[in-house]
């Protein structure tokens, strides 16, 4: 895991002035994520009910979530960020209470029509997964 870029939340590729929507909030999340996201882009979070467009969106994901509700979810968040806008879903690590099967939000991306990235570490207890549109690089 890369130090700086956890410690800054820069690996989610949010910047200064960037509105982050969050979808799926819970008294679980990780606090600490959701605080170093706020620093980097300088706002507060906005939820699943913000009206106007955003520049990217964290979804947190649990185990017992319905897999179709969560391709639904993805599909609902990527049409309110721009076409390259930033897509996390934020999932417990494995052998904490709540963490997806594996292939959870493999699927339920490519049913949405996306691809995930590799799981990164971004706090003690959660992992981020970053989704892109198919054909989308790097």
């Amino acid at each position: 895991m890369n130090e700086t870029a956890s410690k800054n939340a820069e690996e989610f590729g949010f910047h200064n002035g960037d509105i982050v929507q969050e979808w799926l909030w819970d008294d679980d999340v990780s606090e600490s994520t959701r605080e170093k996201i706020m620093d980097l882009t300088g706002q507060d979070l906005v939820d699943e009910d913000y009206d106007s467009a955003v520049d990217g969106v964290i979804i947190w994901w649990r185990d017992g979530d319905d897999e179709d509700a969560l391709a639904d979810t993805i599909m609902d968040a990527h049409g309110v960020i721009g076409e390259d806008g930033p897509l996390w879903i934020l999932t417990p690590k494995p052998g904490r209470p709540g963490a997806p099967a594996s292939n959870t939000v493999q699927s339920a991306a490519k049913t949405a029509g996306m691809n995930a990235a590799t799981p990164l570490t971004v706090s003690e207890d959660w992992n981020g997964i970053r989704l892109r549109a198919f054909g989308k690089g790097r």
